[in-house]
């Protein structure tokens, strides 16, 4: 493996580096940060072995834990995949002694249409009280013609802000029954396990001023890309916890050849590896080089720490090595108060109601949920496994199908997962 060189000083590009050949359970989800949120700490994966599953059970046993879930339907294939995700999530609570209750909470397109806004205050309540909060993608073409302040994604901006989870962990994991689905060649996926920790409350999405106004006859429109220190600070330590969990290797992506914002970036991520994470290898690469070497040879990259707009589009590409975004979930977390665990992908307007959705991401972002949100590991593991056994099964949705396989719609594969939990 190529060692990379010195913190801070340039834009460096790793060529190779020796990566197992194979993927376990255990590596699916990648490995979380000592970010408190919810009930407890979050816990991290710090070997790649696989744990041996959980017994299967025969009959449910009696509820002794009950946690109270914001469920929010999202858009388009939205209620579809919550619907698959919630049934999943009710039967392994079933067999692991866990119960929920359910409170929905309207955000996005759902709930401009429900109530005039994308964030109703009553919404943000809920999830506020919540113990941590389920969410499908949001937004659809029907909305885009409204102002940016009415939009889906204002209300979406606004969860994560009024809950300030201000970290979002994409995990990017190609699992050995979809190598062949990629869009790469499998030498060049196969094994590619990459987290992107992306900072999610600050940045371009966020910051002020912005607008669209009009100058000597012309209209402009302008956004501002602002961190300060302290928001860099915190987000590079989520960074550097979840490389140490995993293989010790960070990559922090800027463009700090071009942005002062990203000058100060790299200063700062440089300086915490330096004083708080020596055991950590730091590295530094522009955002553009990043975009092509995630394509050229993605196998150099481990876990990523990056900015909001580039940690939203490099965790984009980084989805489509494993062979469809529809296989990936996420979670945002902050420093206390409930998770929010959704889908890496969009509604898809498109496909709503054709039954047709891929339902996998939904039913790994509740995996996340138990496991970073709720503590419940084994319950998480349980799904995972469930998830690999029905894979293994040759039971695919038409996005990821191969020849010899089997495709199957959005709800029918929600019940090859219940039949194999």
């Amino acid at each position: 493996a190529v060692q990379p060189p010195t913190p801070g000083t340039t834009d460096v590009t790793l060529t190779s580096v020796t990566r197992p050949n194979k993927m376990s359970t255990s590596c699916m989800l990648g490995a979380a940060p000592s970010v408190r949120y919810a009930r407890s700490s979050v816990g991290g994966i710090k070997s790649k072995t696989r744990a041996s599953a959980p017994a299967r059970r025969s009959l449910a046993v009696s509820a002794d834990k009950n946690y109270k879930l914001a469920i929010i339907p999202g858009d388009g294939i939205g209620p579809e995949i919550m619907a698959v995700g919630k049934d999943v999530l009710e039967e392994c609570g079933k067999l692991e002694g866990l119960s929920f209750s359910y409170t929905e909470a309207p955000i996005g397109g759902q709930a401009i249409d429900l109530t005039g806004s994308p964030l109703p205050e009553e919404s943000l309540t809920i999830c506020r009280a919540s113990d941590a909060c389920l969410m499908s993608s949001i937004g659809g073409y029907k909305w885009d013609t409204l102002p940016g302040n009415l939009r889906p994604e204002a209300g979406l901006l606004g969860l994560r802000a009024g809950l300030k989870v201000f970290a979002n962990l994409r995990p990017a994991a190609i699992l050995p029954q979809l190598v062949d689905a990629s869009s790469l060649k499998r030498e060049l996926v196969e094994g590619v396990d990459i987290m992107v920790v992306r900072e999610l409350t600050g940045g371009i999405y966020f910051g002020e001023p912005k607008g669209v106004e009009l100058r000597d006859g012309v209209r402009y429109g302008f956004n501002t890309m602002v961190y300060s220190e302290p928001e860099i600070e915190r987000i590079a330590r989520v960074g550097f916890e979840t490389a140490r969990k995993r293989s010790g290797r960070l990559c922090s992506v800027d463009k700090a050849n071009v942005l002062d914002v990203s000058r100060l970036w790299r200063e700062v991520v440089t300086r915490i590896g330096a004083e708080e994470f020596p055991d950590v290898e730091l590295s530094h690469m522009y955002v553009d080089n990043a975009a092509m070497q995630m394509i050229r040879c993605p196998l150099q990259f481990d876990t990523i720490v990056t900015g909001n707009i580039f940690g939203d589009i490099l965790s984009d590409a980084a989805a489509m090595l494993t062979g469809s975004i529809g296989m990936l979930p996420s979670a945002a977390v902050g420093s206390d108060g409930p998770g929010l665990f959704e889908p890496v992908h969009g509604s898809a307007p498109d496909i709503a109601g054709k039954d047709i959705a891929n339902p996998f991401a939904q039913i790994l972002s509740v995996s996340m949920m138990l496991k970073y949100g709720l503590n419940e590991p084994a319950a998480a593991e349980r799904i995972e496994a469930a998830v690999m056994k029905t894979l293994d099964q040759g039971v695919r949705t038409s996005d990821i199908a191969q020849p010899g396989d089997t495709t199957l719609g959005c709800k029918a594969i929600g019940e090859k997962v219940l039949q194999n939990l």
